[in-house]
């Protein structure tokens, strides 16, 4: 297995007519498994469709917490920066 690319969860801002709609996108890890399937693994899907071989412990690794129920359903509680982001709690 290889690591191609690992990206962290962020906000997507959408331009809507009355103003700008942030649209959480949870982190994903891009590989190459063992089998030499290329994955985007989330915290949601994280076997190979290929061979079934189950990466969660790698994923949980890298995303380094981003892997929360919790933190999936409602991510503006754990941002940061929240003025940064637009938000206003």
């Amino acid at each position: 297995m290889r690591i191609i690319e690992r990206i962290g969860g962020y906000y997507e801002a959408q331009e809507v007519t009355f103003g700008v709609v942030y649209r959480w996108c949870p982190g994903y890890l891009w590989m190459e498994c063992g089998c030499g399937e290329m994955l985007s693994l989330t915290c949601f899907v994280a076997t190979c469709g290929e061979c079934g071989a189950d990466h969660t412990a790698v994923l949980r690794e890298e995303l380094a917490g981003q892997c929360s129920q919790d933190q999936a359903l409602h991510p503006w509680r754990y941002a940061g920066d929240r003025e940064e982001l637009g938000l206003p709690y």
